[in-house]
């Protein structure tokens, strides 16, 4: 039986590898939509690219929402250092998609979609989590409708800052509610994301498979790796890391703990405070990702790739 999910995402490289993964014909996910957000860059050019992946895989079915162009109350951040001007450079995809976008705002799809189901859809969340914390305002019934969020964010440090991930710091009011909103979350932070890297050699074994998904997927890791030059032994692959976890759970080691985030810190400002000792006796809200078994992630990984 497929999985229902909603990707709300901001493509984005490892973005588009993620909607690439659960797409492909080794997953047993069924996307009933995809809904972008601001982050990696402008909400409008993260639109844009959702739609060039939906070309390149044949997605025809599955519509695509606008979101939230910036964050609830702060102001926009983008990461356009790692992911290029237009979120995905080094690629060669048709620079205008051929997909139409959907008429309805991303929040409403949320909602409607969350509604009109029987409890049943994931929501993989691996952008800043603007967009759900909207829709758990708008419309606070969905709350008992989302069987879990699968998101990509946080740590037990940053990237963004010494203390603050990427995807949380864009919007960490909104974190903060999503956190707090008792919905079961699986969380997929900087700890186990390191842990799946691109190595070097990976772009020219992804080209050796011969299908132009192969041949977009190594361009993109090709590209990304720069922004890790002299960081790490290749090119981390965050957004993935939910959807992996989805097709194959058993390849991650999970706990259940508290985690709160941090918004009104000068320096701690989108941290996750990890209570891995239970100090505060608050009760758990998360399952932390804290280990990935490497070698089953990159055999799903390809065997999604050669799929194509």
């Amino acid at each position: 039986m497929n999985k229902r999910i909603i990707i709300d995402c901001d493509p984005g490289i490892d973005d588009a590898m993620a909607i690439i993964m659960a797409a492909s014909h080794v997953s047993d996910l069924r996307i009933e939509a995809i809904t972008t957000v601001s982050g990696n860059v402008g909400v409008d050019k993260n639109t844009k690219n959702a739609l060039r992946i939906c070309d390149l895989i044949g997605l025809h079915d599955v519509p695509v929402a606008m979101g939230a162009n910036r964050p609830l109350v702060r102001q926009q951040l983008v990461a356009s250092d790692v992911h290029g001007k237009s979120g995905l450079d080094g690629t060669a995809l048709p620079e205008e998609p051929v997909k139409k976008l959907a008429d309805e705002h991303a929040v409403d799809v949320l909602v409607e979609k969350l509604m009109a189901s029987e409890g049943d859809i994931t929501l993989v969340a691996i952008g800043p989590l603007t967009n759900i914390a909207l829709a758990i305002r708008k419309e606070p019934r969905i709350i008992l409708k989302i069987r879990e969020i699968a998101l990509m964010g946080g740590g037990t440090y940053g990237n963004r800052t010494p203390a603050a991930e990427f995807n949380i710091y864009a919007d960490a009011e909104a974190a903060r509610m999503v956190f707090e909103s008792g919905v079961a979350i699986a969380m997929f932070g900087l700890d186990v994301t390191h842990q799946a890297l691109a190595t070097l050699d990976k772009p020219d074994e992804l080209k050796g498979i011969g299908n132009p998904v192969a041949t977009a997927v190594s361009d993109m890791i090709a590209f990304y790796s720069g922004a890790y030059q002299g960081k790490f032994a290749g090119a981390a692959l965050h957004d993935p890391c939910p959807v992996a976890y989805l097709i194959d759970p058993s390849m991650f080691e999970l706990e259940h703990i508290r985690v709160d985030v941090e918004t009104k810190g000068e320096f701690t400002y989108g941290m996750t405070v990890v209570d891995f000792k239970g100090v505060t006796d608050r009760n758990p809200n998360v399952q932390f990702a804290r280990k990935l078994d490497q070698d089953k992630f990159w055999k799903l990984f390809m065997e999604t790739i050669k799929s194509y």
